[in-house]
């Protein structure tokens, strides 16, 4: 049997509501990880993307991720990964640099065996180049096998990757796919496969209100259950968020508010209040400050509510969609503004849409100057190299932040 921790999404980096705090977090969220692994003495320990949140991370956040890869190793476990979309770079990957370090093995098209089974990996890959992928992965002689990948696969929410494409046109057989990209776990069976998120060790937004975790995944005959693969969900301690929600009635306001966050522990929380209902007008700043009065570390007021507009103000149109299209159509935007266009006022989340419009754009960049004479690129592995990037210049000045870059002279 074969034991592992499949995690993902750590976002190490991410100066969260701009706290140095909440960066702290997201790498003691990892550094979790990292214990739990060398505590109940797992094979492996795999990571399906988004290691770092960004692609030029803090000397801060690059240290204590060495430190975490080093105490995986002293202890034996290896660290299989793959490059997310957050942290992509066009010359080369933290993860190659770690793996040069003897700290961290980037999966491929070759199989990396840990016990009885065979581990496989596939980059993100912007969905304009999806279509040039040929699924070539080399033989193994494992008893099972894994693909792990960082993207937004069926059947789960926000997917725009065909997941039985991918499993159809493998040239290997999955028993799962150990998935990132998707902050929310689930596991669904896709012709015979398992597909798993894990979800994130932290939250990276307010509309991520469930608790974080990561899977343990067993593979084999004598894996707990009657499948090959056994998916357990494992919780981390994590800041609290705590969500207040407060629903005025007539003539309520910033006193109610305040009662709502009072029922409250707050102490150390990030506090997100969401406002709704009736009621007079309030401030968000005071609500704000009297959440920190009583020991919160963040908080954010949402005011749900509909403003009341004077009777004089006339709307000369019927529909302010059809207004606002007819508008963007005599501004004459590129293709590409009319994506971004798309994606704002579409349906998305408004969590979502900063990254899924970062996303159209790196895909339109990438899928611009990335292809060779003949416009494809025939296998999985040689598209992954490096079609997730956009340029990470180095910068021979420096950076007064702290942040290194690959290709830096420092």
């Amino acid at each position: 049997m074969t034991r592992v921790i499949h995690t993902g999404d750590t976002h190490i980096g991410y100066r969260q509501y701009h706290s140095p705090e909440r960066r702290r977090d997201f790498l003691d969220a990892f550094e979790q990880v990292v214990a739990d692994a060398v505590a109940d003495d797992v094979d492996a320990v795999v990571h399906a993307g988004d290691l770092f949140h960004d692609r030029r991370p803090d000397l801060p956040d690059l240290l204590g991720v060495l430190s975490a890869l080093r105490e995986l190793d002293d202890a034996g476990i290896p660290f299989l990964a793959v490059v997310g979309n957050h942290e992509s770079t066009r010359g080369g990957q933290w993860l190659d640099l770690f793996g040069s370090l003897g700290l961290a093995t980037r999966l491929g098209s070759e199989p990396v065996v840990v016990g009885e089974t065979a581990f496989y990996g596939l980059d993100h890959v912007p969905e304009s180049r999806r279509d040039d992928l040929d699924y070539s992965f080399a033989p193994h002689d494992a008893a099972t096998a894994a693909l792990v990948s960082h993207g937004l696969f069926e059947p789960f929410a926000y997917a725009d990757w065909d997941t039985e494409t991918v499993l159809s046109e493998s040239s290997v057989e999955f028993d799962a796919m150990l998935l990132g990209d998707n902050h929310t776990p689930d596991t669904a069976e896709v012709l015979d496969t398992w597909v798993t998120y894990c979800g994130s060790t932290e939250r990276a937004s307010a509309s991520e209100r469930d608790g974080r975790g990561y899977n343990l995944v067993s593979f084999g005959a004598d894996a707990p259950g009657d499948d090959a693969v056994d998916i357990r969900r494992r919780a981390l301690e994590t800041r609290p968020f705590v969500f207040v929600d407060a629903e005025l009635g007539p003539a309520e306001g910033i006193d109610r508010v305040r009662d709502r966050v009072r029922e409250h522990d707050v102490a150390d929380a990030v506090v997100i209040v969401e406002v709704t209902g009736e009621g007079d007008p309030i401030a968000p700043a005071a609500v704000e400050e009297f959440a920190s009065d009583r020991g919160a570390l963040i908080a954010r007021v949402s005011d749900r509510r509909e403003v009341d507009v004077d009777d004089e103000v006339t709307v000369s149109f019927a529909d302010p969609d059809d207004a606002v299209r007819d508008r963007i159509a005599e501004m004459g935007l590129s293709p590409a503004a009319d994506e971004v266009d798309d994606v704002v006022r579409g349906e998305l989340p408004n969590s979502n849409v900063r990254e899924a419009v970062k996303r159209r754009v790196e895909e339109r960049l990438d899928g611009g100057d990335s292809t060779g004479e003949s416009g494809t690129v025939s296998t999985a592995e040689e598209v992954t190299a490096d079609s997730t990037t956009a340029d990470s210049t180095a910068d021979s000045t420096g950076d007064d932040d702290g942040q290194l870059t690959l290709g830096d002279s420092r």
